[in-house]
C-alpha cells in the first residue's frame, strides 16, 4: 500500500511540475510577443484535456479545485479595486448598457437554437451561453496588458458585474430546466439567491469598514490567511445558495478597504497568478477536442455574430461614459471573450435529454471567443 501511495505521489508531483514548467514557457513566449498568456494557456488545456492522448490523470482533481480558487482570487482582487459607493454609482450609470448587453447577446443564441431545429429549453440554455462574457479571462487580460487603470475599464467591469448578477437569477432557472424541475422549486431557488445577494451587498456597503478593521494585521501571514479564508468561506456559502462563488468573492473584495485592501492585494497577487493559470488550463481541459470538427461551422458563425454584438455593447457603454475612440475600441474587443458561465451552462445541458449537441457547440464557441477576445484587444491601441 505504501509503495502504491508513493507511486501516486510521484505521478502527481511529476505532472504538476511539468504543467508549471510548461506554463512558464508559454508565459515567457507570450511576453516576447507582448500578448496576454491566456490564449496560450487555453490552447495548452485543450492539448492535454479530454480526449487527448497526453491528458493528465493523476492531477485532474487538484487542477479542478485550483481552477475554482483561481477564479475566486481573480474576482476578489478585482473587488479590492472598488468601494461600495464607487460600485453603486458605476452600476447605476451603466444599467442601460447592461440592458443592451442582455438583449443583443442573449437573442442570437436563443434564435440559433431554433434555426438548428432545437426546442425552447435548448434555446434558453444557448442564449445564456452567448450572453455572458468571461470575468476571469477579461480581468486577467486587463492586468496582463496594464489596462486596469484605463478610463474604459470601469465601464467594462460594471457590465461584467451586471452580468454576474443576472447569472445569479439565470443559473438556478437553467439548472431547473435542465433537471426538469417544477416552477415552484425554480422560484424558491431564485428567491434564496437574490436574498443572499442582497444581504451580502448590505454587509459590504454598511459594515465594510468594520470588516476591514477586523481582518487587518501588521503580520503578512495573518492578513493573508484572514482575507483568503473569509473570501473562500463566503464564496462557498454563495455557491451553496446557487449564487456564483465568484460574485461572493467579488463582494468580499468590495467590502474591504484602505490599508487592509492594499496589503491584501500585494500578498494575494502571486497566488492569483498561480491559481488563475490553473483555471485557464482547466477551462479547456474539459473540452473534448474530438467534438470540435462537428460543431465548428455553427460555432464559428455564432461567434462572429456575438463578437460583433459584444463589441457594440462595450463600445457604446464606454462612449456613453465619455471615453475616447481608442478606449471605446478597447472596451469592445476585451468584452468579446466568453468563459466560465458559458461552460457551466453547457455542462448543465450535457447528459440531459434536451439536446446532446449543445455541449459540443457551446464548448467550441467558447474556445473560439476565449482566444479571439484577448488576442484582438492586444492590437487595439
Amino acid at each position: 500500500m505504501l509503495a502504491a501511495a508513493g507511486q501516486s505521489t510521484s505521478a502527481v508531483l511529476l505532472e504538476l511540475g511539468l504543467v508549471f514548467v510548461g506554463l512558464a514557457v508559454l508565459s515567457r513566449f507570450a511576453r516576447r510577443l507582448r500578448l496576454s498568456p491566456v490564449p496560450l494557456y487555453l490552447i495548452a488545456g485543450l492539448a492535454i484535456g479530454a480526449g487527448s492522448p497526453v491528458g493528465l490523470r493523476a492531477t485532474d482533481d487538484f487542477i479542478e479545485v485550483a481552477a475554482e480558487i483561481g477564479v475566486i482570487l481573480l474576482l476578489l482582487l478585482l473587488g479590492l479595486e472598488y468601494t461600495p459607493a464607487e460600485l453603486s454609482e458605476s452600476l447605476r450609470a451603466n444599467a442601460p448598457g447592461g440592458a443592451m448587453d442582455l438583449v443583443l447577446n442573449f437573442v442570437p443564441g436563443f434564435a440559433a437554437a431554433f434555426v438548428l431545429g432545437w426546442g425552447f429549453e435548448a434555446a434558453f440554455l444557448l442564449g445564456g451561453v452567448t450572453y455572458c462574457a468571461s470575468s476571469g479571462i477579461i480581468v486577467k487580460t486587463l492586468g496582463d496588458l496594464g489596462r486596469l487603470g484605463n478610463r474604459e475599464t470601469p465601464s467594462v467591469i460594471s457590465l461584467l458585474v451586471i452580468e454576474d448578477l443576472v447569472m445569479a437569477v439565470y443559473l438556478p432557472v437553467a439548472a431547473a430546466i435542465a433537471a426538469g424541475a417544477g416552477g415552484l422549486s425554480m422560484v424558491g431557488t431564485v428567491a434564496v439567491g437574490l436574498a443572499a445577494l442582497g444581504i451580502a451587498w448590505l454587509v459590504a456597503a454598511r459594515h465594510g469598514n468594520a470588516l476591514s478593521r477586523f481582518l487587518f494585521s501588521r503580520s503578512d501571514d495573518v492578513l493573508l490567511f484572514s482575507v483568503l479564508g473569509v473570501a473562500l468561506v463566503i464564496a462557498g456559502i454563495a455557491e451553496g445558495l446557487s449564487v456564483s462563488a465568484a460574485v461572493g468573492a467579488f463582494l468580499v473584495g468590495v467590502a474591504i478597504s484602505d490599508e487592509t485592501a492594499r496589503g491584501a492585494a500585494t500578498l494575494l497577487a502571486p497566488l492569483r497568478d498561480l491559481f488563475a493559470a490553473a483555471f485557464f488550463v482547466f477551462f479547456t481541459f474539459q473540452v473534448d477536442a474530438k467534438t470540435i470538427p462537428a460543431s465548428l461551422v455553427p460555432a464559428l458563425a455564432l461567434a462572429v455574430v456575438t463578437a460583433a454584438t459584444k463589441y457594440t455593447t462595450g463600445w457604446w457603454t464606454a462612449r456613453r461614459n465619455g471615453v475616447g475612440p481608442a478606449g471605446r475600441r478597447r472596451a469592445g474587443t476585451i468584452f468579446m471573450a466568453r468563459g466560465e458561465f458559458s461552460i457551466v451552462i453547457a455542462a448543465l445541458a450535457a447528459g440531459t435529454a434536451i439536446n446532446p449537441g449543445i455541449a459540443g457547440l457551446a464548448s467550441t464557441y467558447v474556445l473560439i471567443l476565449a482566444i479571439a477576445g484577448p488576442v484582438s484587444t492586444r492590437f487595439v491601441k
